[in-house]
């Protein structure tokens, strides 16, 4: 989107005539990106990056994306529709804008609560149903494309398994474990997992990898290999912190946040 839309002229000139245009980095802010991905979540049903907010100028969200093109393809509006139509509303309708923005951010506000006593064994029973609602029976993972590599949700469902016994908690943990490490989510010659998968199988990843996917994975994966002293999540580990050690670390001994998913110009051409 950033070489598609964003560096395109005729996009530019569009967005430099109607918006002020910010771009944030998620690396350095996300206590920002937290805030508009619960807006972009609770107005389209869905996130994810690149992620794409118009705001009122004191900061009231009305209009929210991920994904836009530059021009309309795959079902999908492009930005050089979405842009001029949201500056003619904003001319000519801005009270109309001012009410859904106010709406929203009261929507957000509400849902901000604080909930005050102890975790206890409900709330364990109620991750694992819906952890197990969410499962993807036939390839691993929870949900539709695009499928991220969720290691928090295995750490529970190996930990889970151990303080009760239920073997469907294992085994949905290890089939997510192995369908990741055999697909293409997961670099096979250089070692190290992508950020996510495009498609439901674990196919064709994005090619970007995260410092911290990376290490909660490999402790994902050593959780995998004392709980069933299987060795291939060993080694699935160790070639992860081949991968850092390789790739990731610095030559003045701290660790790179993230590889880019281009080189040469082209994602993934490596």
């Amino acid at each position: 989107m950033e070489r598609e839309s964003f560096e395109d002229e005729e996009i530019a000139e569009i967005l430099n005539k109607n918006f002020i245009s910010i771009k944030v980095d998620r690396e350095e802010r996300p206590d920002i990106d937290q805030i508009y991905m619960n807006v972009c979540q609770a107005m389209t049903g869905s996130g994810g990056w690149p992620m794409t907010i118009v705001m009122t100028p004191d900061k009231k969200p009305f209009f929210a994306g991920t994904y836009f093109p530059k021009d309309d393809k795959w079902g999908r509006a492009g930005l050089k529709n979405i842009l001029p139509k949201l500056a003619e509303l904003w001319k000519n309708e801005r009270e109309r804008i001012y009410d859904v923005a106010s709406g929203i951010v009261n929507a957000i506000n509400s849902q901000k609560r604080s909930v005050v006593g102890n975790l206890d064994k409900s709330t364990l029973e109620e991750t694992y149903r819906q952890l197990s609602n969410d499962f993807d029976e036939r390839y691993g993972g929870f949900g539709q494309a695009p499928k991220f590599p969720t290691a928090h949700k295995i750490i529970f469902l190996l930990r889970y398994w151990k303080q009760t016994g239920k073997t469907h908690a294992l085994e949905m943990a290890e089939k997510t474990l192995d369908a990741m490490a055999g697909g293409g989510i997961y670099d096979h010659i250089g070692f190290g997992f992508h950020r996510y998968s495009t498609d439901r199988h674990w196919l064709v990843p994005h090619f970007e990898k995260m410092l911290y996917d990376n290490a909660l994975l490999a402790y994902a994966y050593i959780e995998a290999y004392q709980a069933t002293s299987k060795e291939k999540y060993a080694e699935i580990a160790r070639q992860i912190f081949d991968y850092v050690n390789r790739n990731m670390t610095s030559p003045e001994g701290g660790f790179y946040s993230a590889e880019d998913a281009d080189s040469e110009g082209v994602e993934g051409n490596f």
